[in-house]
């Protein structure tokens, strides 16, 4: 227990010196590209997702809102992959076999791919988790959330996505 509060702790404070740092916020900026393989061995990337609606959410397994919002995007995914969307998780771990039991456990159904420094300095320096971008169908970051979010205002911004573009 006194683990994850230092874990909720350095996250808050990570989120707070982001906030005073002025990071440039990627929002109606043309999504950084990236490509891996999904921990199934499947590729990954920006490009083979344009045209689709992406939900894609940085996360790692000892981040409790992660795991309280991974449920709910495996959900949309069934609920909203006819309709064009994506969603893709990176994992911002360091040991693959932790993620693997993690997604057995949350029984994520959606693609999920290994991370590291150089991907998260692309998306603007994940310094704080989860972190989560919704990408229109032609490539650009048209929201972003950090931290714990209003899962009914990702979803909202997701089906305004899906409807609009």
């Amino acid at each position: 227990m006194r683990c994850c509060v230092m874990a909720a702790l350095l996250v808050a404070t990570a989120f707070s010196a982001n906030a005073q740092s002025g990071r440039p916020s990627l929002v109606n900026r043309k999504a950084p590209e990236f490509a891996r393989r999904d921990l199934s061995g499947q590729p990954v990337s920006a490009a083979q997702l344009r045209g689709k609606v992406v939900l894609l959410n940085f996360w790692a397994t000892w981040c409790a809102p992660c795991q309280l919002e991974m449920p709910e995007f495996s959900r949309w995914q069934r609920q909203y992959g006819s309709q064009g969307l994506a969603v893709v998780g990176i994992s911002m771990d360091d040991d693959e076999e932790s993620v693997r039991k993690a997604l057995q456990k949350l029984k994520v159904d959606y693609p999920v791919a290994m991370g590291d420094a150089a991907v998260g300095k692309r998306y603007g320096g994940v310094l704080g988790l989860p972190e989560t971008f919704l990408i229109d169908r032609s490539g650009v970051i048209r929201a972003q959330f950090q931290g714990e979010a209003d899962l009914k205002k990702i979803e909202a911004s997701l089906k305004n996505l899906l409807t609009t573009h």
